[in-house]
């Protein structure tokens, strides 16, 4: 059978029960994911040459790291041409782009360091969202950046806050799209601290100082990232949930949510309907965490699946901001890319071939004898066909055969780089 036939087949299957495949299929083609640019060059960018820090780890060798913007946008190239639809770019702000013998250091960051940037994405024509870099710096001291006791540290990285404003609000200029500027700090201790309040103080009033600088709230959506901790920081995150979801619903910004950056019996699918219920946005980053905030390659699991399944019953395909966060050394990263991305479009996709007014009717009435079992039976109905299918539609490769253009953009391209 052919690629459209067993689409045919499904999608008649799917009717049966009262679900739309060609909807289905219209919203996810809407529905954009910001892929992150760091998995190219395991989180090094192009403004230092020291190693990560900030509780950061990436581990593994695999030959053919970008090593120059050239080579990372090359390898974005590479990736998105076999990822159906069309997605945002995540950049962190240790990604600017100086001219030959040029170096600004991060607090005096301009627009015109991501011109560059800009000139690709528009090209592309898709949006670009942004995050300041508080790690890998030699004012990161003692592990702390906006929350040091230290004033002219907390001051460098006040600065540092406020320039992307102006970069993030020049992105979204730009390219005619909201940039979603999303704030995070690796701030900690390594053992329990004698004062918890003081340096969530100081961490309080730095974002205060950042965000009392005049921006467009229509351009620009700042969010707010927390972790539960990090390595060199295990007893004690400033940026701790209750801070960051406090912080932001005080100021009106976005909570944003990384579902490695909690307790490991914690899931972010369990606390999206919440946050929905009392913001009109909230941004999430998807990674998968092994035992700990590991930042692993998304795949197809049950909570990338129970993720999308909470958008898509909140109906909050337009309200959840959703970008990718994982970096792994050990493989192609090229691969791990388009891995991550197509499994993430796969939950979303698996979410939107749910009956959920059925799903939803069947709880409500009690009757969960029924509900476990359509659930379950869910999960053999013929969603591979419609996601081959939704890839022909898009003209990149379906099933695993988008692999071997990985092997010949390696053996051609990667294999040559030092």
């Amino acid at each position: 059978m052919t690629t459209e036939q067993r689409y045919e087949s499904a999608k008649e299957i799917y009717k049966a029960i009262g679900v739309d495949t060609e909807a289905a299929i219209a919203k996810l083609q809407k529905f954009p994911i910001s892929m992150h640019c760091w998995q190219g060059d395991d989180v090094v960018g192009f403004d230092h040459e020291g190693p990560l820090s900030g509780g950061i780890q990436t581990t593994g060798n695999y030959p053919g790291k970008a090593t120059t913007p050239e080579e990372l946008m090359a390898d974005i190239d590479q990736a998105l041409s076999l990822i159906p639809g069309k997605h945002r770019l995540n950049l962190h702000a240790s990604y600017a782009i100086f001219e030959p013998g040029e170096f600004v250091d991060r607090d005096k960051l301009e627009p015109k360091h991501f011109q560059k940037w800009v000139d690709f994405a528009k090209q592309r024509g898709i949006g670009i969202d942004f995050n300041p870099t508080f790690f890998s710096h030699d004012k990161v001291v003692n592990g702390l950046t906006l929350s040091s006791p230290i004033k002219e540290v907390r001051d460098f990285w006040i600065r540092h806050g406020i320039v992307c404003l102006k970069i993030a609000e020049y992105f979204a200029t730009e390219l005619g799209t909201p940039c979603e500027l999303n704030y995070w700090i690796p701030d900690g201790y390594k053992d329990v601290p004698a004062d918890r309040t003081a340096p969530r103080a100081r961490f309080k009033d730095s974002m205060d100082q950042i965000l009392a600088t005049p921006y467009d709230k229509s351009k620009v959506l700042v969010a707010l990232e927390s972790k539960v901790f990090g390595i060199g920081v295990e007893s004690y995150t400033v940026g701790s949930s209750e801070f960051t979801v406090n912080y932001a619903a005080r100021n009106g910004i976005l909570s944003l949510m990384d579902n490695g950056h909690y307790h490991p019996t914690e899931v972010v699918s369990d606390k999206i309907p919440s946050m929905l219920l009392f913001n009109d946005k909230i941004a999430l980053h998807v990674t998968r965490g092994v035992r700990w905030d590991s930042d692993h390659v998304v795949i197809f699991d049950d909570e990338t699946k129970e993720i999308a399944k909470e958008i898509v019953r909140n109906d909050a395909m337009d309200r959840v901001l959703l970008g990718l966060d994982f970096f792994d050394a050990s493989i192609n990263r090229i691969s791990a890319w388009v891995v991550g991305m197509r499994n993430m479009q796969k939950a979303m996709l698996f979410a939107l071939l749910q009956p959920n007014e059925k799903l939803a009717k069947l709880q409500n009435d009690s009757e969960f004898t029924e509900l476990m079992m359509l659930q379950e039976e869910l999960k053999l109905y013929p969603f591979g066909d419609v996601w081959n299918y939704f890839c022909k539609t898009n003209g990149v490769p379906e099933k695993e055969d988008w692999f071997a253009e990985v092997q010949k953009y390696e053996k051609d391209v990667l294999s040559k780089r030092l």
